[in-house]
């Protein structure tokens, strides 16, 4: 099977062609970028010295449309543009960008402040969140894989939302991540001197991933509203951590909470349901495909808090891409991304 990664030079690229390059499947994986063509891919990523011998490729339409499968790692505003192009001849498209992620265009120029892709590709794009939307994407040509945050996000929530468990309008999330959210392009936001030992809230109330995880909790439940979701930037490499409060609607106890749980992620490789009292650091599933999860009930106040942690460029990127690819194509889902974390 021959695959392709368009923007290969980024962390979310470079990460699937990690995942990619060990993958029994794979025969070959191309790496294309529109900024470094022709270009040794060491010469990116000097890591990968005496591992790597391709170079980045032009982008080539005609090319990627005769791959198995094509993977945009590129920024919002690029990919649909390039899905139009590709599919609909061999190729199955995982996009990792946000542009096919919301099926109300209005919703999409709102938040990204661009046009959105045609109605007919967005219908077309099967929301990529694994072990929610299985069946759907088994079937997929055209994968829209989740953000990170909502990854995070919509894992911690949906054993209660789809159990009507709590009341939607008491949500609150509460959102941290490392810095390599933020992309490879040098920025002030991402720049040492101003994220070492510091703690910075951003895109208060303004966060382009809020439409992206009502949307699904809206399809859960039809109490869902808007949300109040805040994130957090962290002096650390990787990482996300989402801590998620709501009222119960009726008394649980954290015993029942964390059964519930379990019963409803067994069978999901990827899910870990820490044992009750127990609550996940980001360095636990740091370099893996896994999503550790801890929930507990507070009698005094009848809230429960869920803490939710995930590698946002494996599980909340380039991993869950991979995942996504092993369902479409029928086979083990934990194929290629069977890794113990890097600890400490």
């Amino acid at each position: 099977m021959n695959v392709g990664i368009v923007g290969s030079t980024g962390y979310s690229g470079v990460e699937l062609y990690r995942l990619l390059s060990n993958h029994p499947n794979v025969n070959d994986c191309i790496l294309y970028s529109s900024s470094l063509e022709e270009s040794p891919y060491v010469e990116q990523y000097p890591h990968l010295s005496g591992l790597s011998h391709e170079k980045v490729q032009p982008i080539s339409i005609k090319e990627m449309q005769q791959l198995d499968f094509v993977f945009l790692a590129v920024p919002s505003g690029v990919s649909k543009e390039l899905t139009q192009k590709i599919i609909g001849k061999k190729a199955k498209v995982i996009d990792l960008s946000g542009d096919l992620r919301l099926k109300d265009q209005g919703a999409y120029e709102e938040w990204y402040k661009g046009e959105a892709a045609p109605q007919d590709i967005l219908d077309k794009a099967v929301y990529g969140l694994t072990e929610i939307n299985r069946q759907a994407i088994r079937e997929a040509d055209l994968i829209a894989n989740p953000g990170c945050f909502p990854t995070a996000t919509l894992l911690g929530l949906a054993p209660l939302f789809q159990q009507e468990l709590m009341d939607p309008h008491s949500l609150i999330i509460d959102a941290k991540t490392g810095l390599s959210g933020a992309g490879r392009k040098a920025a002030q936001s991402s720049h040492f001197s101003e994220t070492q030992e510091n703690l910075r809230i951003y895109k208060v109330h303004q966060h382009q991933h809020t439409p992206e995880i009502e949307q699904q909790l809206k399809e859960w439940s039809s109490e869902a509203g808007p949300i109040t979701f805040t994130t957090h930037l962290i002096p650390m490499t990787r990482g996300i951590m989402v801590t998620m409060y709501a009222e119960l609607k009726s008394t649980l106890t954290t015993e029942k909470l964390h059964t519930h749980y379990q019963s409803y992620y067994e069978g999901h490789p990827f899910i870990r349901v820490r044992p009750a009292g127990q609550f996940p650091g980001t360095k636990e599933v740091f370099g893996t495909n896994f999503c550790d999860l801890s929930i507990k009930a507070d009698s005094r106040t009848n809230r429960v808090t869920v803490v939710s942690v995930i590698d946002n460029l494996i599980k909340g990127a380039a991993g869950q891409a991979v995942q996504n690819m092993n369902v479409m194509l029928g086979i083990d889902e934990t194929t290629g991304l069977h890794h113990y974390p890097i600890y400490p």
